[in-house]
């Protein structure tokens, strides 16, 4: 939250918000207030930034350089450590005479989120995962007394361990430069840094005795990392080529380096236990216990080995692990792994489930005695039937209090912290998960995530000690992410109607009213999801495999959706060079006509059941014959809605053909089959230019005419006859060796013009406005 220094020149600055920049005045009633700072937890002092004030300006200076450009000379930075007592972020800005702006906080995340607040409510600019809106004003627009920022929370935790496969797999040092820039400007400072640990695991294992077949069957391939990290899966994808660990380990070196010369605290793997089969070759005598399979898999690619923490084994391999991360990674001290995610321990006795916290916990502090532990709580809202009170309070009190951090993943739909007595005296850390698998859509929980943290905050003895971000894929529904980044330098909600249209004012450096409209519309409906415990994978048929037993149901009135799509697009002759805008009328066009998708498909289905063979025809062949095309265009002409771009992204990354082949298919297979079989089918869907036309238009396509044949032949639709002919459509996407553009093409508005001349009238005629 802000506040200005000294108090009486608030009046002051808000006289000249409404002379210099009247949009300006109403955030100021709602965004300036006094800091009331709590104090961190004394066992969690050690936690703070390790590179010194210089390293810390320069790199918020060299931020704005690639930021700004010479504009960057506007501002004047300064780190000092010694500002804040408490730990607690702060940042304090005020204007010279000459019409530049200083800087000066006690971390460069603070500084660089107090300057980001700045351009955002002063400057009118914005930055996001889909584009910059940086028209910033000449002067400087001038601020009266002090303005300061400060967080009541020690920590901003960012990222989820699936983040690592489903957004990040194959990024370069470009796109994680601009990340960790995009996360300085939003005030995280607790960033998970997992990149090139299987080249440390791989050493650990060689040192052990195991071959390199062995680690090969042990391994996936780089788009399932996740999965395997937390003992999941096994081999698919893989083998593991050598060229991927040395690229991951140079790159996990430049990440490191960056996050700490911003003064952020990257959280660091440890041991949960999972080993390869050959262990039990080596150490017969080891009390290792091979699970069940997980999901939808079978014990081909799962069913994982799991160490006893408390055979004197895992001390050893836990402890050479940790060496080598140390050795080579350095330390701030806090390091991440969770024991049971999704799956069982072996024993429900909480004096078992205590021990193994307590031995995993020993293992990271013979190696740095510092240690934290940072632990998902994923697991307890998983599975509640085995995880009873005392069977969590045995796992997180096996640990000493204030030597673990408790990740409350999905607190905004199934907060954790609520039945587990603030995760029994362990501080945690209310987070918002928000995303699953990566999926396109609109989605968002606004009201909770803008009343949750409070809430947590207030609950009794709470242990709350930050707040995170914690989507399973990101580059997805930026407005959500700036929401939540802003709240935790926040003492109350925001007013959620004035936000967002504030929101909308800097996304596009326009005061059009019919943007500010539209985005009350999407806050109202789509982002405002509030059916409790509701997990955000995008049902929408469109994206499924057909049936005719498909959900079609949403949370929120498709009338919004297309007042708002009507909106932009009357809005959009004037906006066409603003690159944020251009993204949000292709997002915005591509979910109503994800909602015209579902309607397609009940006129479908319902024509099927009724046996009116013509009407199947009608509306199957616009779904298939036109919406669909004609979305795949759309999503075209957007840079950031193509598969071609993520597919050479996997494809650059490999020495040779054999190896971008690899990569090629583990990039397809992650976002359609998920699995040799369809195991995790669709989970990690994209609505995608290149997909929509070879992938989820080849399945409707082959749907109705089964529907149709079906009816002409006066014989019944069988699902399963149907599941093997379309199997074999997807396993052909993977195989198809196609080449699919990685730049944009067509222009967009003519594209979303045609588009919504030829549906807009159909939608108003299915809410029956006409």
């Amino acid at each position: 939250m802000c506040s200005c220094i000294p108090a009486t020149d608030v009046a002051e600055m808000f006289e000249m918000s409404r002379v210099s920049r009247s949009w300006r005045g109403s955030f100021l009633t709602i965004f300036f207030v006094f800091v009331v700072a709590a104090s961190a937890d004394g066992a969690l002092e050690h936690l703070r930034a390790k590179a010194g004030d210089q390293t810390q300006s320069r790199a918020v200076t060299e931020l704005l350089r690639r930021l700004l450009g010479d504009r960057a000379r506007d501002f004047i930075v300064s780190v000092n450590g010694s500002l804040s007592s408490d730990g607690l972020d702060m940042c304090e800005l005020r204007s010279t005479k000459n019409n530049k702006v200083v800087a000066v906080g006690n971390t460069g995340v603070a500084v660089a989120t107090g300057i980001y607040n700045y351009l955002k409510y002063f400057c009118n600019c914005h930055v996001s995962w889909s584009g910059d809106q940086l028209d910033l004003p000449r002067p400087l627009p001038p601020l009266t007394g002090v303005l300061r920022i400060q967080s009541q929370y020690r920590f901003r935790y960012y990222q989820n361990v699936c983040t690592q496969s489903y957004s990040t797999v194959w990024w370069d040092w470009p796109r994680w430069q601009r990340e960790i820039d995009w996360m300085a400007l939003n005030g995280i400072n607790l960033p998970l840094a997992f990149t090139g640990q299987e080249a440390l695991w791989q050493e650990v294992y060689m040192s052990l005795g195991l071959n390199q077949t062995e680690i090969n069957q042990f391994f996936t391939g780089p788009a399932f990392l996740a999965w395997n990290r937390m003992g999941n899966l096994f081999e698919w994808g893989g083998p593991l080529p050598q060229s991927w660990h040395i690229k991951q380990l140079s790159l996990q070196f430049k990440i490191l380096d960056r996050m700490r010369a911003f003064g952020m605290i990257p959280v660091l793997p440890a041991f949960s236990g999972i080993v390869p089969q050959g262990i039990t070759r080596l150490f017969p005598q080891a009390n290792v216990t091979k699970l069940g399979p997980w999901s939808h898999f079978n014990c081909s690619y799962s069913c994982a080995y799991v160490l006893d923490p408390r055979d004197p084994l895992f001390q050893r391999i836990g402890s050479l692990f940790l060496s080598q991360v140390v050795r080579e990674f350095g330390t701030d001290h806090i390091y991440n792994t969770d024991t049971f995610n999704e799956m069982n321990p072996a024993s429900s006795d909480p004096a078992y489930l205590a021990s193994v916290s307590r031995a995993v916990f020993t293992t990271m502090t013979s190696v740095d005695p510092k240690a934290v532990w940072l632990m998902q709580a994923w697991l307890f809202v998983n599975d509640p039937e085995f995880w009873k009170p005392p069977q969590v309070e045995a796992l997180l009190r096996g640990v000493p209090l204030g030597r673990m951090i408790v990740l409350d993943l999905f607190a905004e739909s199934m907060p954790a912290y609520s039945f587990t007595q603030s995760f029994y005296g362990q501080p945690f850390i209310w987070c918002m998960l928000h995303n699953f698998g990566g999926n396109s859509g609109l989605f968002g929980t606004v009201e909770r995530i803008n009343l949750g943290p409070f809430e947590a905050l207030r609950f009794h003895n709470s242990t709350l000690v930050g707040l995170g971000m914690a989507p399973e894929g990101i580059e997805q529904n930026p407005v959500v992410y700036e929401l939540m980044s802003e709240l935790a330098w926040r003492k109350e909600p925001v007013n959620l109607v004035k936000w967002v249209s504030l929101y909308a004012s800097r996304r596009y450096g326009s005061m059009d009213d019919n943007l500010t409209v539209a985005w009350r519309l999407l806050f109202r409906s789509a982002y405002n999801c509030t059916i409790p415990g509701y997990k955000n994978h995008n049902r929408s048929p469109l994206v499924r495999r057909p049936s005719l037993k498909m959900q079609t149901d949403i949370w929120y009135d498709p009338a919004d959706i297309y007042e708002a799509w009507r909106l932009l697009f009357e809005a959009a002759p004037s906006l066409l060079s603003v690159e944020t805008f251009r993204y949000d009328l292709v997002d915005v066009t591509r979910q109503a006509l994800q909602l015209l998708t579902a309607e397609f498909y009940q006129e479908i289905r319902d024509a099927y059941q009724a046996q009116k063979l013509s009407e199947v025809l009608t509306a199957g062949g616009v779904l298939v014959y036109d919406l669909l095309p004609e979305l795949d265009r759309l999503l075209s002409s957007d840079a950031h809605f193509l598969l071609g771009a993520w597919i050479e992204q996997a494809r650059s990354l490999g020495l040779d053909e054999q190896e971008a082949q690899l990569y090629d298919l583990n990039a397809r297979n992650q976002i359609t089959l998920w699995g040799p079989d369809g195991n995790i089918l669709d989970y990690a869907s994209k609505e995608w230019a290149g997909l929509m036309e070879d992938y989820y238009s080849q399945r409707w396509g082959l749907f109705v005419n089964m529907l149709v044949e079906c009816l002409d032949r006066s014989r019944p639709f069988k699902q399963d006859t149907f599941n093997q002919a379309v199997f074999q459509v997807e396993k052909g996407f993977i195989y198809n060796q196609r080449k699919y553009p990685s730049k944009p093409s067509g222009d967009t508005y003519d594209i979303a013009r045609r588009i919504f001349l030829k549906y807009y009238p159909h939608a108003l005629k299915r809410l029956k406005i006409f």
